[in-house]
């Protein structure tokens, strides 16, 4: 195995966090973070705790940005005076080598964010999970790759609400709905959106077989209240019913889950992670406003496709497939980045098809 050249190496991470300092712009955010810091410490701040709550928001985001780019900029330069130590101390390179390594990942990371540059990107996110074709294995299928994303938020330490889960009568979900809250949420899971096809032996299959069976997976963006997603009222059916778990065992003795009908567009949503009925009815309207921002944000890109004469099919279908058997295999259809340790990835690590995904997107 030839020598590794760790000042090719150093050089070669410094100039791509000199592009992505570029790009972030460090003073501006240091601005934007002292602009902020004034507006938070305003006496009336908490009259209006909607307000607040986005201005305290966009400020530990902004913080957590400079924290992070100033953070990397120190280990860049201290990478030189570590490799220059270790040379004398036993196992000294071992040590500066993962150093090296764990800030090349570290950059790598920080230069797929500067990719999320669309205009929902930096919002947080809601995922909507639905089994699709293959009876109860597909319903099982949808509740393994719920259990995928809420593992892959757990590693990241991202906050999650699930606001509303529809259990399948035999096994796994008919369908979740749950809102990932992070800085760039939404652009960095947006790329997720399609659907996710599994090949395995069915445990459900008394023979053994092979089943093919798929989940879709919706990703849109939270919406603001600068968005102007005008509701008609009359153009809402609600229904309320009793909230339940699995198996249908009643979790609530009032009707406090809450159905709510776009009639004109036919979009159905549901919340029922609340006590109150209020509170479910007006988290569902939010998530409708954020189905409703987003058929907005595709008609709007269809009529440039159009434009442009892009007739290529959407990407957002089959995206990837999971294979369990004959042999082990998940592979992006559109990255073509593939890998064997399945299990791994249905436990949450999927951060390679995600940049993967990101870049591709962006070349595409």
């Amino acid at each position: 195995m030839a020598a590794r050249e760790y000042q090719l190496e150093i050089n070669a991470i410094d100039a791509t966090l000199v592009s992505i300092e570029k790009v972030l712009d460090l003073p501006k955010l240091r601005k934007q973070a002292d602009e902020l810091e004034v507006e938070a410490g305003a006496p009336n701040l908490w009259d209006n705790p909607e307000a607040a709550q986005k201005i305290t928001s966009r400020l530990s985001r902004v913080q957590s940005e400079i924290v992070k780019l100033s953070g990397l900029r120190q280990r860049v330069q201290d990478l030189p005076i570590l490799f220059e130590l270790a040379a004398g101390e036993p196992g000294g390179i071992e040590d500066a080598e993962k150093e090296l390594d764990a800030v090349k990942k570290s950059v790598s990371e920080l230069e797929v964010q500067t990719l999320l540059n669309g205009e929902y990107d930096d919002r947080d996110a809601l995922i909507t999970i639905r089994s699709e074709a293959g009876g109860v294995e597909a319903a099982d299928w949808a509740e393994m790759i719920m259990r995928m994303y809420l593992r892959y938020c757990e590693r990241h330490s991202f906050k999650v609400d699930v606001l509303e889960t529809s259990y399948a009568e035999e096994a796994g979900i008919k369908s979740t709905t749950f809102k990932v809250s992070a800085p760039y949420a939404y652009g960095t899971l947006s790329v997720e959106q399609g659907t996710h096809r599994l090949v395995r032996i069915s445990p459900f299959d008394s023979q053994s077989r092979r089943h093919t069976s798929f989940a879709g997976v919706e990703v849109v963006p939270v919406v603001e209240q600068s968005d102007h997603i005008e509701i008609d009222e009359k153009e809402i059916r609600v229904d309320v019913y009793r909230s339940s778990g699995p198996g249908g065992q009643g979790v609530n003795t009032t009707d406090s889950a809450v159905r709510l009908t776009h009639i004109p567009t036919g979009i159905v949503v549901s919340c029922q992670n609340e006590r109150s009925q209020i509170q479910n009815k007006a988290t569902a309207l939010a998530v409708l406003q954020s189905r409703l921002l987003e058929r907005r944000r595709q008609e709007e890109q269809a009529k440039i496709n159009a434009l442009k004469g892009d007739n290529s099919g959407s990407w957002g279908n089959q995206m990837r497939s999971y294979v369990l058997a004959p042999y082990q295999m998940v592979k992006d259809l559109r990255t073509n980045y593939e890998t064997g340790n399945t299990s791994a990835v249905l436990n949450g690590e999927i951060d390679e098809f995600i940049e993967a995904g990101i870049r591709w997107r962006r070349s595409s």
